[in-house]
């Protein structure tokens, strides 16, 4: 058995680049404002001068004593920018996170390329955070159950909505644990096309449900196949932070290759850097998709 693991890369665009990265930071253009933030993977040496750096409009700092955003000149608290055929609202916020992970943009045009055509497509994304995936299907014509356990991500998430046009699209937006809705939406006889998750290595639900993913992936995957139809149109798993390689989300995945047939894709998400060959690792995925 052969695995081939794909390198997607994310382009810069009118409203975001990737200026550099190195010695664990990455300096980034969102709209107007440069943004210069910790990253760990990006081990190499920077490109940029320090004088490039020194532009950024605000920069986050991690320490011993503070994790937290420094802000240069009038930086607003949030603005919106138009990236991956969606408009999302940028806002600094904790954990260095501005509400968009450029690396996803492949994962959208993949979604939508598997919505395109067919009707009736049902949709449930777990994990949903600020709804890039969720508006990306909705935009394609899917009827989508967006859930999170953060009230303020699915606010952020609607606010998204608006801002690209499709407050008016059939979204279910829902704050709740994603065990505790799956398991629901089993004993309710529910069933979708697609399914989408973007697990964190650790966290809570709303009501400090405690999530470990390698305690309460496998049992999530597991009863998430309950749900897909006889005829299922996708599957998706994305991995950040959590350590994993994604041929170990292939094995997740393979069940369903020989349930329904079809195939499973891996790779790593990227970022390309402007004006460089180099590519900033910002993740792994697995998707699996019906022929």
């Amino acid at each position: 058995m052969k695995n081939k693991i794909e390198v997607l890369a994310t382009n810069g665009s009118a409203d975001y680049e990737l200026i550099d990265s190195g010695e664990g930071e990455k300096l980034e253009r969102y709209g107007q404002y440069l943004l210069a933030r910790p990253d760990p993977q990006a081990l190499w040496a920077k490109r940029q001068t320090a004088a490039v750096w020194k532009k950024a409009d605000a920069y986050f700092i991690r320490d011993s004593d503070k994790a937290e955003w420094t802000f240069r000149g009038q930086v607003p608290p949030e603005w919106p920018i138009d990236f991956g055929g969606l408009r999302m609202l940028i806002k600094p916020s904790a954990f260095k996170h501005t509400g968009l992970f450029p690396e996803q943009a492949a994962n959208w045009d993949w979604l939508r390329q598997k919505i395109a055509g067919h009707s009736d497509i049902e949709v449930l994304n777990l994990f949903g955070y600020t709804g890039g995936a969720s508006l990306a299907c909705a935009e394609a014509g899917a009827k989508v159950v967006h859930i999170d356990g953060s009230r303020a991500a699915v606010t952020w998430a609607r606010e998204n909505a608006s801002l690209s046009g499709l407050a008016e699209k059939p979204i279910r937006w829902i704050i709740e644990d994603a065990r505790l809705f799956v398991e629901r939406e089993i004993r309710r006889g529910r069933h979708y096309d697609g399914i989408i998750m973007d697990p964190p290595a650790f966290g809570h639900g709303p009501d400090k449900e405690l999530w470990k993913i390698e305690e309460d992936l496998l049992p999530l995957i597991e009863n998430c196949r309950k749900l897909l139809k006889p005829n299922p149109r996708f599957f998706l798993i994305n991995g950040y932070a959590a350590g994993y390689s994604a041929v170990a989300y292939q094995n997740i995945l393979r069940p369903l290759e020989e349930q329904f047939g079809g195939k499973t894709e891996i790779g790593e998400l990227t970022i390309a850097e402007k004006d460089s060959e180099r590519l900033l690792p910002c993740g792994i995925f697995a998707r699996w998709s019906a022929k």
